[in-house]
């Protein structure tokens, strides 16, 4: 039988820590890929006991490397909802949860006998999450999408990108975890905290969509003053600014200029060797910060960034290399604020970005492999070792 993982050793003596800030939390994870895996881990870093509920087939077909950052300290049970049995063990499960996260297209979840309604009859203090692409009404809310597809109808993907070029392609998704993780994890807890004071749960819908729109702060503010946003690469910080650019260093890496305070800048320019410049921080015409920028990247593109970030160590101007992710990792920036560990059979994961009193970060667990602990988690939930080989006989469970 796959045990639950045992709980973290006796901490050294030492003041009382307050515990997890979610611990006792039971959360059922129906998603898959990056949005709500991301947005679960992050309540299982915080000490959720989370559920990863995949069904009998493909399962999350995210790739392993992905599959491994983004599912680690919680439990994992494969169900197939399209049999009775396997959706009378969700409902099991539902009556001691606090939080279900599912990630279908709208109506699948109620055609398989497990929408918010049903499962809430059962439960009236669940808190149901609803991760979409576009929620649950609206013209749209069937259509697929993917991240490039979400950032396109909400203007965002318009705004990223150089002057001339077609829009700029992220390896970080920005609408898929910021307009998605991110927008869910602030509904589902700002729902939590008041189920566990009013007792009544609620359907919390997120469209991934409507969460990077609502983002779109700097460009709306364009459209308010303009009538339109400003080209890719004209806005104040995309480029038009030369105290607010990208430079190229002699090695072809790039150096990140963000001397936006006037204080920064004059900074920056003693540090070139050219105090003449202090007084051309923000040049009132195109052509002036063309000439500007042209003069300062002559002067960057004299020396290789390793040089710069050398250079420029200890002087406070917003001056700082662009570094490559394998470079970051090693930064004793992050690596002393707990942001890069090991991962369980090598290479490395990040850290949880929240710190606060009382509670230390740990990995309780790695991602588990399908179904990993649905022995273990249908006996605590009551089931016997008959019923439980009945289930999987009946492919109800794997």
């Amino acid at each position: 039988m796959s045990e639950l993982p045992a709980a973290s050793a006796a901490r050294p003596p030492g003041p009382v820590p307050q515990g997890a800030p979610l611990r006792g939390v039971r959360v059922l994870d129906l998603t898959r890929l990056l949005p709500g895996p991301v947005c679960t881990q992050h309540l299982a870093d915080l000490g959720a006991e989370v559920i990863k509920i995949e069904d009998t087939g493909a399962g999350d077909y995210a790739a392993a490397p992905v599959r491994a950052l983004v599912n680690r300290n919680k439990l994992g049970l494969c169900l197939d909802l399209k049999q009775p049995a396997g959706l009378a063990v969700l409902q099991r499960l539902v009556r001691e949860a606090d939080v279900l996260v599912e990630g279908f297209r709208p109506g699948v979840m109620a055609r398989l006998g497990a929408g918010y309604e049903a499962l809430a009859a059962l439960n009236p203090r669940l808190v149901y999450v609803s991760l979409t692409g576009y929620g649950q009404t609206g013209p749209m809310r069937d259509a697929a999408g993917h991240d490039l597809n979400y950032a396109g109808w909400t203007g965002v993907a318009e705004q990223i990108g150089q002057p001339g070029q077609p829009p700029a392609l992220s390896n970080v998704p920005v609408a898929d975890l910021l307009g998605g993780t991110m927008t869910a994890v602030m509904g589902l807890l700002a729902a939590l905290f008041d189920a566990q004071r009013s007792g009544l749960g609620r359907h919390v819908d997120i469209a991934v969509a409507d969460g990077l729109l609502a983002h779109a702060v700097l460009p709306l503010a364009a459209v308010n003053t303009r009538g339109v946003t400003q080209p890719p690469g004209q806005g104040k910080l995309t480029g038009a600014l030369p105290c607010y650019a990208l430079y190229t260093a002699a090695c072809g890496g790039y150096l990140a200029v963000a001397a936006l305070e006037r204080k920064f800048w004059d900074l920056f320019c003693q540090q070139l060797q050219r105090p003449d410049l202090q007084p051309r921080h923000q040049p009132a015409t195109p052509a002036e910060c063309e000439a500007v920028r042209a003069e300062v990247q002559a002067l960057v593109g004299a020396h290789s960034l390793a040089w710069w970030t050398e250079h420029l160590a200890g002087v406070d101007c917003c001056v700082t290399p662009i570094l490559k992710l394998e470079q970051a990792l090693d930064l004793p920036q992050f690596v002393e604020r707990g942001m890069v560990l090991p991962l369980a059979g090598g290479g490395r994961q990040l850290g949880c970005p929240v710190r606060m009193t009382g509670f230390e970060f740990e990995v309780r667990h790695p991602a588990p492999t399908a179904g990993e602990h649905t022995e273990a988690l249908l006996s605590a939930a009551g089931y016997t070792p008959a019923e439980q080989a009945a289930l999987r006989a009946q492919g109800a469970v794997a």
